[in-house]
């Protein structure tokens, strides 16, 4: 099973010494579309800025529910994913850019500004990253694709049929059974999710093997064809 994440315009900055020039992003064949849009970005500095994992650059909502972290003040404010936790995520998380497209959670990458737009100086983002992923989709290997995507980022590179992929909505569910959705506590569910996957002592194979890591996370998950419901009761 794969977990497919957005990024977050929240980016840590700093990194190490290592540059996406020097270790390589995964999936080459996505490197022109990235060289093209650090073109029209004017950011070829990027390949020489310093780096960290993806998966600890971003620090969005989304991303501090991954890691378990709480709020801040809290015991838990720094939390981290272990080392065990990360390996895991190396081979079951993939995070989608709008500036380098598909990389697992792993992959070392610069603090950058583009977002998830429509164009970059003339380019269009969406033709060029949804022509560049056609070759990428069909050789994930892993199981089934959990796509977690924001609308945004979906639309930037959609998912082709023949795929097997399962698209995830979130919705608050209040005592009296009413739903909504929360964009905060959208984010907050997804990386919860995530994260019971990749704590969880076997790896999720199936979407019931899903239903039973959400459920420890206090997350229950509903099936209707290629969608899966997530229902917190968190709203706090």
């Amino acid at each position: 099973m794969l977990f497919l994440l957005p990024p977050s315009e929240s980016k840590r900055p700093g990194g190490g010494l290592l540059t996406i020039d020097q270790v390589a992003l995964t999936f080459g064949g996505l490197n022109k579309a990235r060289e093209a849009v650090m073109d029209a970005a004017g950011a070829k500095e990027l390949l020489t800025a310093p780096t960290m994992r993806a998966l600890d650059r971003y620090t969005g909502t989304l991303y501090g529910a991954l890691h378990g972290r709480g709020l801040k003040g809290t015991p838990t404010e720094h939390n981290s994913l272990t080392q065990s936790e990360v390996d895991r995520a190396k081979s079951t998380v993939l995070i989608q850019s709008a500036m380098f497209g598909l990389i697992p959670a792993t992959d070392l990458i610069p603090e950058y500004k583009i977002n998830a737009t429509k164009t970059v100086n003339g380019l269009n983002l969406k033709k060029l990253w949804g022509e560049a992923h056609l070759a990428i989709w069909p050789r994930l290997t892993g199981g089934i694709l959990i796509d977690l995507r924001s609308k945004t980022y979906g639309d930037l590179a959609p998912i082709p049929e023949g795929v097997e992929a399962y698209e995830v909505k979130v919705f608050v569910e209040r005592e009296d059974g009413s739903r909504e959705q929360l964009n905060h506590f959208n984010k907050k569910a997804k990386g919860q999710l995530v994260r019971a996957a990749l704590t969880a002592a076997t790896p999720p194979q199936t979407i019931k093997d899903l239903q039973k890591c959400a459920a420890k996370a206090g997350l229950k998950i509903e099936v209707t064809g290629s969608q899966l419901t997530v229902l917190t009761r968190s709203a706090t």
